[in-house]
């Protein structure tokens, strides 16, 4: 399990208890709620994250050549 998929299961878990504690959620409701809370979390969370930036590709200069082989 990567790092991401870990703080979003422990997020939504977080989510959950939290529920529970405040009396918004009986424990018995737990599993359909905690799929929903965890969908959701795991959806926002990757839309979110940005492919890493790669470097621009060094171009020649114009009117330079480059050889690809030994003179």
């Amino acid at each position: 399990m990567g790092s991401i998929d870990e703080q979003v299961l422990k997020t939504a878990k977080e989510v959950v208890i939290k529920f529970i504690e405040c009396g918004r959620l009986s424990p018995s409701g737990f599993a359909e709620t905690f799929q929903g809370i965890y969908k959701a979390v795991d959806e926002t969370v990757k839309t979110h994250l940005k492919p890493p930036e790669k470097p621009p590709e060094a171009k020649p200069a114009a009117g330079s050549k480059q050889t690809g082989g030994k003179r």
